[in-house]
C-alpha cells in the first residue's frame, strides 16, 4: 500500500478505518526493535489529515502480542545505562506515540496479551477482547518494572486493580479484563474483526472525530494535575472548541433539527 511500506506490520486501508496487523506469529508478534520502529513510524502519521479516522489494530496468528522480543532482552543483559535508557526512550515513544494520535484507536485481542505487548493494547481508546484472550503485565516475575504503562492505566482502571496487576500478576481472562476496565467490550473469538469494525463504526457515526481528538487530547494533559491547573486547561479546551467548524456545524444542526449531524 502507498506510504505504508512496512516488513512487520501488514496495512490496508477501507475508507477511513486503517487496518493494522502485527505479522511476526511465528514469534508471537513480539515486540522487536523492529517491530517498535514500524510501529512509532506509523502511529506518529497525522492520520486524519489523510482522511483516516479510525485505526484497529490486531496480532496475526494465536496470540495478539507476547510482550517483549526475547533476543532482544538478553542482549541487554550486559548493556550500560545509557544504553538501557535509549531502550527505555523507545518504548516510551512507542506508547506515548499510540497515546497521542488524534484519530480513534482501537486493538483487538486475541490468545495471549503479555508485558509490552499487553501496554501496547491498552494505549489504545478502545480494546475488544475474544472470549479466549488472556491479560498480563508480567513485568515483576523477570525482575523488571512495568514503569511506562503505569503512567496511562490510570486512565483505564482503579489504583486497587492496578497494583493487583503489576504487583502480584496473574492470566486474568476476557471476562475479568472487562470486569476491572481493561477491556472494554469481549465477544466471541470469530466475531473479534466485526465487532471491532461495528464499534469504529459506532463511534465516527455519533461523534466529531475533530471533538474526539481534543477529548483524547484533554484527558491525557489534565492526568495528574492540580484540580486549579486542570479546570484551568479544560476550560480553555472548551472555549477552543466552541470555535471549530464541527461545533458550529452541530449547534446550527441541532438547533435546525433537534437532533446531532451523522458525522459519517
Amino acid at each position: 500500500m502507498s506510504g505504508f511500506d512496512y516488513s512487520r506490520l501488514e496495512v490496508r486501508r477501507q475508507e477511513d478505518l486503517l487496518w493494522v496487523t502485527l505479522n511476526d506469529p511465528e514469534r508471537s508478534n513480539a515486540l522487536s526493535p523492529a517491530m517498535i520502529g514500524e510501529l512509532i513510524d506509523l502511529y506518529r502519521r497525522p492520520l486524519r489529515s489523510e482522511g483516516i479516522r479510525a485505526l484497529i489494530l490486531s496480532g496475526a496468528g494465536r496470540n495478539f502480542s507476547a510482550g517483549a522480543d526475547l533476543e532482544h532482552l538478553a542482549a541487554l543483559r550486559d548493556a550500560g545505562p545509557e544504553e538501557n535508557l535509549r531502550d527505555s526512550l523507545r518504548l516510551r515513544d512507542l506508547f506515548e506515540s499510540v497515546l497521542r494520535q488524534d484519530a480513534l484507536t482501537l486493538a483487538l485481542v486475541q490468545g495471549a496479551c503479555v508485558a509490552g505487548g499487553c501496554g501496547l493494547a491498552t494505549a489504545h481508546d478502545f480494546v475488544v477482547a475474544a472470549q479466549d484472550s488472556k491479560f498480563l503485565y508480567s513485568e515483576v516475575r523477570i525482575g523488571f518494572v512495568a514503569a511506562l504503562v503505569a503512567t496511562y492505566l490510570p486512565l483505564r482502571l482503579r489504583g486497587a486493580d492496578i497494583r493487583e496487576l503489576l504487583l502480584n500478576p496473574q492470566l486474568i481472562d476476557a471476562d475479568k479484563a472487562l470486569e476491572i476496565g481493561l477491556a472494554n467490550r469481549v465477544v466471541p473469538a470469530e466475531d473479534l474483526s466485526s465487532a471491532g469494525e461495528l464499534l469504529a463504526a459506532k463511534i465516527l457515526e455519533t461523534g466529531s472525530s475533530e471533538s474526539i481528538a481534543r477529548t483524547k487530547r484533554l484527558l491525557l494533559d489534565v492526568l495528574g494535575r492540580p484540580l486549579a491547573d486542570s479546570m484551568q486547561h479544560a476550560a480553555e479546551v472548551n472555549a477552543a472548541a466552541r470555535a471549530t467548524d464541527d461545533c458550529k456545524h452541530g449547534i446550527a444542526t441541532f438547533l435546525a433539527t433537534k437532533k446531532p449531524p451523522k458525522w459519517r
